[in-house]
C-alpha cells in the first residue's frame, strides 16, 4: 500500500486505493504529501484514497517526515529514477527508524544501474535514468527465519537455517547478534546459521532500532531468559499492523509475565527457559499481525496448551508456516 502509489503516479490519471479496517489505520500522510510535491492531488491522507497524477510530475524536490516508517522513503526511492527530474529527497524528522532497510532499497538500486548520492544523511538524490533488468538469487528472508532460529534456542537442541548469507544489508541479519547478547551460540557455517542455547539464555539490554520487526520473537525469547530484558528503539512499531507493543504486553501479561511499556520499547523479566509460573491453555490473540503470530508459536514452544485464534495472519509473509513449523517440530526428539 506504500510501494504502489508512486508507481501509480508515474502511470498518471486517477488511481483509487483501499484496503481492510487495519490498513485503514496505519499512517500514508507522509508518503501522499511527498507525491503531492510532485504534483499528484488526493482526498484523504489515510486508506480509501483517490490520487490523481499529471501526464509530467514535477520534482525534484520532495520533504518528507518518515519517523513513522521508513518505508515512505524506499517506495519513493523505488520510483525515483523515472522521475522525469528525478528526486532530492530530504527526510525532516528527528528520527528515522529501520535504516537498514533504506539502505537494502539504495544497494538493490545501485545494483540495476540507478545513480544516488547518499553521502549527507537523511537526504537522497536519484539521477533520472533506466532501472536496468537484473537477474538476482534472492537471499533467505531472515526476519521470517528468526522464529525458528528462536526454537532452536529454546529446545536445547538446535536449528539450522541454510543459506543464510556471509554478509546481507537485511535488517533480519541482526537477530544472530540478539540472540548472543542473550547468551546464545551462533555459528555461521557451510550448511548455514546455527543457533543454540545449551546454558540457557539471560537477559539483555537490546536496541532493536534498526530491525524493529524482531520484536515480538525477541520478546518471547525474553520471557525464557533469567534476568530482566529491555527492548528499546521501537516507539513507531505501535503503528505497524497492529500497536505491537501494546499487543506483546497484553498477550504476555494473560500469561502471568512480568513486563510493561516504556516510551520506545518494552521491559520483560524472565522467568527461566521452563516458564515456571506462567499460566497454561491460553488463546493468544494475533491481531491479524503476522508477527505476533510468530510470538504465540514461540511462546507455545514451553508453555502447554497455548493456541492462537487466527493463524491466517501468517499469509503477509509466509503463508506455509503452520505446515514448516510442524515439520520443525516433527524433527525434535524428545520433548523441548
Amino acid at each position: 500500500m506504500r510501494f504502489v502509489p508512486p508507481l501509480a503516479a508515474l502511470a498518471g490519471g486517477r488511481t483509487r486505493f483501499f484496503g481492510d479496517a487495519r490498513a485503514e489505520e496505519r499512517p500514508m500522510g507522509p508518503l501522499l504529501a511527498g507525491l503531492s510535491q510532485l504534483g499528484v492531488t488526493f482526498d484523504a491522507d489515510r486508506l480509501p484514497f483517490t490520487i490523481d497524477a499529471p501526464a509530467r510530475l514535477g520534482g525534484p524536490l520532495v520533504q518528507i517526515d518518515s519517523s513513522s516508517s521508513s518505508q515512505f522513503i524506499s517506495a519513493l526511492l523505488l520510483s525515483a529514477a523515472l522521475l522525469p527530474e528525478g528526486i532530492d529527497l530530504i527526510h525532516t524528522g528527528s528520527t528515522l527508524p529501520s535504516m537498514p532497510h533504506i539502505e537494502m532499497t539504495v544497494a538493490m538500486l545501485r545494483e540495476r544501474g540507478v545513480q544516488i548520492d547518499d553521502s549527507r544523511p537523511g537526504r537522497w538524490r536519484v539521477l533520472p535514468g533506466p532501472i536496468a533488468a537484473h537477474d538476482q538469487r534472492i537471499e533467505p528472508d531472515l526476519t521470517n527465519a528468526a522464529v525458528f532460529l528462536a526454537a532452536g534456542l529454546l529446545s536445547g537442541g538446535q536449528v539450522t537455517v541454510p543459506g543464510w548469507p556471509e554478509d546481507s544489508v537485511q535488517p533480519g541479519r541482526l537477530f544472530a547478534d540478539v540472540a548472543a547478547r542473550m547468551g546464545a551460540i551462533v555459528e555461521l557455517t557451510d550448511n548455514g546459521l546455527i543457533a543454540r542455547a545449551p546454558e540457557g539464555l539471560h537477559g539483555a539490554q537490546i536496541d532493536l532500532h534498526k530491525a524493529s520487526e524482531l520484536t515480538p520473537v525477541v520478546a518471547a525469547l525474553a520471557v525464557f531468559t533469567s534476568g530482566t530484558t529491555t527492548i528499546s528503539g521501537v516507539a513507531h512499531i505501535r503503528g505497524h499492523e497492529t500497536d505491537r507493543l501494546a499487543a506483546i504486553e497484553a498477550e504476555l501479561a494473560s500469561l502471568g509475565v512480568d513486563l510493561h511499556q516504556t516510551d520506545d520499547g518494552l521491559i520483560i523479566q524472565g522467568v527461566g527457559d521452563r516458564g515456571e509460573g506462567l499460566a497454561p491453555t491460553r488463546v493468544l490473540r494475533a491481531y491479524a499481525d503476522h508477527r505476533m503470530a510468530h510470538l504465540a508459536a514461540v511462546v507455545g514452544l514451553v508453555v502447554p496448551g497455548v493456541q492462537l485464534d487466527e493463524i491466517d495472519s501468517v499469509s503477509k509473509t509466509m503463508p506455509d508456516f503452520a505446515l514448516r513449523w510442524q515439520q520443525l517440530l516433527d524433527q525434535v526428539q524428545g520433548p523441548l
